[in-house]
């Protein structure tokens, strides 16, 4: 009679449990996606800050979660603003040996105030999190 109303009570809680550690995996799931954001845009700016000796940085965004709109999937998107005198050419020659311009998830463009925007939208660690959907 022991064994049946512990198995009673295992069958009660078990849905609880399992309920309670998807919530606690999405969560880490964010966090996780949110600090590979981070890194994403601080190694972004430490690379442009190291190739380009007369830049600027007007300003520096990034967004973690569904960027585009389409599917359900999470994104680790990075964006700076800047200024230099280089070209834009020269600009993607020195970046091209740590990112691939693709003209669709990181690119490089001429704004119409002169300045200079590197978009980067890569994949997320947890790219099927709630935060996507």
């Amino acid at each position: 009679m022991k064994w049946l109303k512990r198995t009673g009570l295992i069958i009660l809680f078990l849905p609880i449990l399992l309920l309670i550690f998807f919530i606690l995996y999405e969560i880490f799931g964010m966090c996780i996606n949110h600090i590979a954001t981070k890194e994403q845009t601080d190694k972004l700016q430490f690379h442009l800050e190291n190739e380009i000796s007369d830049i600027q940085i007007v300003s520096i965004s990034s967004e973690t979660g569904n960027t585009s709109g389409t599917g359900n999937h999470v994104d680790c998107l990075s964006s700076i603003l800047f200024s230099t005198e280089m070209q834009e050419s020269e600009i993607k020659n020195s970046m091209a040996k740590y990112y691939e311009f693709d003209e669709w998830s990181c690119y490089l463009t001429k704004t119409e105030d002169g300045n200079y925007l590197f978009y980067l939208n890569t994949s997320a660690p947890f790219p099927d999190n709630i935060e996507g959907h």
